[in-house]
């Protein structure tokens, strides 16, 4: 099921001024929106009703009953999860607790980048990669631990890939990138400076490009070929990029099951011919 109140939060970034009185009110009443008429909802939220039948459209609703049916839907289900809010760090919390709350946001997260995953831009990217010569991974911090996840699972079924840390060598990396090769750049954000740059450096020599980054409208995700969109319900508390982590490291398991089970004889083979046994080695 598609997320309503995910994808609305997620598109308020690059809303209008008028949309974002909209989805405001939306977030902040999900019950009351999901028992009102598109009148009633204008009202309230300051817009007119074209307004928020335009909206609903750039959502992916064709009209607004059906953008009504899904948000109370939606409601049920939320009403049978623990309040987020309960969810936040706080000084004081057991260690117990921290774990809860931890399991808790990564669940989360990875339940509304499954609500965000077109699987028919995840079969295009497959076939891309199927295609491709070799494959390039882009990313800086935590996206760059991503991206060498990637490296090391597509390396174990022998396709050819790369995964550099130094970020003039992703410069480079990007350079020697033909239209024969592909491109997959992580960046929750899609502006990190670097990683758009590498994007733009091979959309001009034609080389396909992958995005694993959120979902709204940004440098990275106007260059890439194929976006597939991630959620991440991160802390409050000043923890890092935890959840957005486990989100990009789905979207990369995802995608290289989905490439195994393409090439399922050959990507076998290879994968029982580079196990490396743990037993009977010595250290």
């Amino acid at each position: 099921m598609q997320s309503v109140i995910l994808k609305f939060r997620e598109y308020l970034p690059q809303a209008s001024g008028t949309e974002k009185g909209v989805i405001q009110y939306l977030l902040a009443h999900p019950e009351e929106v999901a028992a009102m008429s598109i009148r009633e909802f204008s009202a309230r939220a300051f817009a007119s009703a074209s307004t928020i039948t335009r909206l609903c459209h750039k959502i992916g609703f064709s009209q607004y009953r059906q953008f009504q049916k899904a948000l109370m839907y939606e409601n049920a289900l939320r009403k049978e999860t623990i309040n987020a809010q309960n969810c936040e760090i706080q000084k004081d919390d057991s260690l117990e607790l921290l774990v809860d709350k931890i399991i808790y946001k990564s669940i989360l997260s990875l339940e509304d980048t499954k609500s965000l995953i077109d699987t028919a831009v995840l079969d295009q990217s497959v076939d891309l990669l199927l295609r491709a010569q070799k494959i390039a991974f882009f990313g800086v911090g935590a996206s760059l631990l991503v991206g060498k996840d990637a490296y090391l699972k597509f390396l174990r079924i022998n396709k050819p890939c790369l995964a550099s840390e130094d970020l003039h060598s992703q410069l480079v990396q990007a350079k020697n990138m033909t239209g024969d090769d592909v491109g997959v750049v992580i960046s929750y954000s899609g502006i990190t400076s670097e990683m758009v740059e590498c994007a733009q450096i091979m959309k001009s020599a034609n080389v396909p490009v992958i995005s694993i980054t959120c979902f709204r409208e940004s440098p990275l995700s106007k260059l890439a070929d194929c976006n597939l969109y991630i959620s991440a319900t991160e802390f409050e508390f000043r923890t890092g990029k935890l959840s957005s982590r486990i989100s990009q490291l789905a979207v990369i398991d995802m995608l290289y099951v989905a490439y195994v089970q393409r090439d399922y004889d050959a990507c076998m083979g290879s994968l029982k011919r580079t196990f490396i046994s743990k037993t009977g080695r010595e250290f």
